[in-house]
């Protein structure tokens, strides 16, 4: 399996390459932390670089634990994707759209966070079933 891995991480680069010059021409990237703290409500995932610090990386996931944060490329590559708009960016974001949906599920697999798994709730059992039971343990005892 491990003989694969290249090449799936190759296809997955070239299917999401082929996506960023919409992303450029929709404007829907959002460059840089502070910026992304700033349209939380337009994000809809985090892109950072493998070459980012052991620091930077726990802060971004810190505090965007609501939201996907991924991690891949190098911010040479992000660079070369988007131009100088980017230059020296270790964190970008996608707003919200249908594009950035596409983005986001060729890179799921290089998801850093997993997402928050609320508990369901016990079913309480049908009132019919209660009723029905009570009924007959009421006549069991006449």
């Amino acid at each position: 399996m491990n003989d694969h891995a290249p090449a799936e991480s190759f296809a997955v680069t070239l299917t999401v390459e082929r996506l960023f010059p919409f992303v450029l021409k929709t404007r829907t990237l959002i460059v840089g932390r502070d910026s992304l703290r700033a349209n939380r409500g337009r994000l809809h995932f985090v892109l950072i670089t493998d070459d980012i610090a052991e620091a930077s990386r726990a802060e971004v996931l810190r505090d965007f634990t609501h939201y996907p944060v991924v991690q891949h490329f190098t911010s040479a590559d992000l660079e070369k994707f988007f131009g100088t708009s980017v230059k020296g960016a270790r964190a970008v974001g996608f707003a919200k759209s249908g594009l950035a949906q596409s983005i986001y599920a060729e890179l799921k697999s290089y998801r850093l966070n997993k997402p928050e798994v609320k508990p369901t709730p016990p079913k309480p059992a049908p009132a019919i079933a209660t009723a029905t039971k009570a009924r007959q343990d009421f006549d069991a005892r006449k």
